[in-house]
């Protein structure tokens, strides 16, 4: 008995040459309508013949998901090369007696790009202006908790959102001591809530009133360290307190067992998920720390220890954590002393960068492309 292959190979030579035959015969004189309708019929039968070869489907099939794969790979490893960045920092155009202090950082021009590599250059990355960070932010709501880092941090965000007359006001309430700062930019019904937060036992707090209220921001940044480093210095406890932060924080997600948490209760499917990211902390330069209490407790080597907390918690995105790293302490590191005047916080361009970071990988999350 013929199998199906072979009755379907016969049955397309009849439907194929049969009229292909008749058409020749009627329209030797239109060799145009011949040739069409001969491409008419050879599409329609391979139509027909795309069942009978499974491995043609089986190609086309693996085509589009290797496609798919591709695109999923290219967005986690552009993530991953977010912080390939290279400083310029040169010396001011001045004469010598005009300047105070040689080794002051005002007296030093700084600017940053992504490094010029074939991969980074693949991901395309973009310094987004304005207009671009106002469409990604338009109508979000935008929480930013930690120290004085984090507030150098949404200072940066919103030189991106304001216009530089209405930057002057917001200088001065937000960088009143140790106190929360709350604004609405109504062009893009932007809301941003700097909450000070210097340990992480206050963003544990803050996370728990979210989930205790059912409200969520759209972007949530966090950072903290400095403070626990200055007052306690005990690495092993900072670990400890980011320990029951992590587990606060991946309640906030839909799918909270993917990040190992089996006690935590899931998000409803109705709220979405805010884009979450944890703010490093600053390389610290301990010769310059402005008081003698800091230089003998904030000393790089309890600088690592906190650091390896932080990397050990299961935190960050990189170690399997729900939180995105900006590494404010490689970019510090990389723009050097000449970008800082008390050696723990640095000039404005450092958080700049750290923000674009924060930017492009929203876009990458979010599958956008400005």
């Amino acid at each position: 008995m013929l199998g199906a292959v072979q009755l379907g190979l016969l049955a397309a030579c009849v439907v194929l040459f049969v009229p292909m035959g008749m058409a020749g015969w009627h329209l030797s004189r239109n060799k145009v309508l011949f040739f069409s309708g001969a491409l008419f019929i050879t599409l329609a039968v391979g139509v027909h013949l795309t069942p009978y070869f499974p491995s043609v489907s089986d190609f086309v099939t693996s085509v589009s998901s290797s496609s798919v794969n591709v695109v999923v790979d290219d967005r986690d490893s552009c993530v991953s090369l977010l912080h390939e960045i290279v400083w310029e920092v040169r010396p001011r155009r001045v004469f010598d007696f005009e300047l105070n202090d040689n080794n002051n950082s005002v007296n030093y021009d700084k600017s940053w790009s992504w490094k010029r590599s074939g991969s980074v250059d693949s991901c395309e990355f973009q310094r987004l202006k304005r207009y671009d960070v106002s469409v990604l932010l338009n109508g979000s709501w935008v929480v930013i908790a930690g120290d004085s880092q984090a507030r150098i941090f949404a200072l940066s965000l919103l030189s991106l959102v304001l216009e530089p007359e209405g930057m002057e006001s917001v200088k001065g309430s937000l960088f009143k001591r140790h106190s929360d700062y709350h604004t609405v930019v109504d062009e893009i019904g932007m809301k941003l809530d700097f909450m000070w937060a210097p340990y992480v036992t206050n963003l544990t707090s803050l996370v728990a009133g979210f989930k205790r209220n059912r409200v969520y921001p759209d972007l949530l940044v966090m950072g903290s360290g400095l403070w626990h480093m200055l007052h306690f210095t005990n690495a092993s406890d900072y670990g400890f307190s980011l320990g029951l932060l992590r587990s606060s924080v991946t309640s906030l997600l839909p799918v909270s067992s993917e990040f190992g948490n089996d006690e935590a209760v899931a998000v409803s499917a109705s709220v979405r998920s805010p884009h979450l990211f944890w703010l490093g902390m600053p390389t610290l330069v301990n010769s310059m720390l402005n008081t003698k209490e800091k230089r003998e407790k904030m000393t790089d080597l309890m600088w690592g220890e906190y650091e390896r907390e932080v990397q050990g918690s299961g935190m960050l995105r990189q170690f399997g954590g729900p939180l995105q790293l900006v590494d404010i302490g490689s970019l510090s590191r990389n723009c050097g002393i000449k970008c800082t005047v008390d050696g723990m916080h640095y000039d404005g361009v450092v958080y700049e960068a750290g923000v674009q970071i924060l930017l492009n990988a929203l876009l990458i999350e979010s599958h956008q492309r400005l």
